[in-house]
């Protein structure tokens, strides 16, 4: 797969390509953990939006899945890690923020959450993969870009280390 590294100037752009996009005001920004916290920040900041939560959500790794697809019963359950109490969801318009939609799976678990607690879920991603999407009927409600590429965001570079990309 294609890697791309993007700088904080192209991450800068993105955000400016979103925030027309949005026709109306939330309440609160849900970060996904780790990739949503700088772009939730930046958004926030931009929006003026106050309420900020982070939501860690975990599912297995690929060879916890080769280990549980003889018993599908298990195959799809993220282990949730940390999330905000329903009454800080309830009636609010909550804008799930992360740094890319791949899978959909993460985007997808905390969508449900919001859901269940009676909150009404927005999904943004600075990029949409549909190519790797698991949910073809959905996508991001808000994306700044579409890639078929990996791409590293410049919070996670490996700072002092090598940045040629194999």
């Amino acid at each position: 797969m294609r890697k791309e590294l993007i700088s904080w100037l192209q991450v800068d752009k993105l955000i400016d390509h979103l925030i027309p996009q949005f026709n109306t005001e939330f309440d609160a920004i849900l970060m996904i953990q780790k990739g949503g916290i700088i772009p939730g920040g930046l958004l926030a900041e931009a929006l003026g939006i106050q309420a900020l939560y982070i939501a860690d959500v975990e599912f297995p790794k690929e060879f916890e899945l080769e280990r549980q697809r003889s018993d599908p019963r298990f195959l799809s359950w993220p282990a949730t890690r940390s999330f905000p109490e329903n009454e800080k969801i309830a009636g609010r318009k909550i804008l799930i923020v992360g740094s890319a939609w791949g899978t959909g799976r993460c985007y997808s678990a905390v969508r449900n959450r919001v859901n269940g607690a009676n909150g009404q879920p927005f999904t943004c991603a600075l990029h949409y993969c549909p190519n790797k999407n698991l949910f073809p009927e959905e996508k991001p409600d808000f994306f700044a870009a579409v890639t078929d590429a990996w791409i590293i965001y410049p919070w996670e570079s490996p700072k002092g280390k090598s940045l040629v990309i194999s």
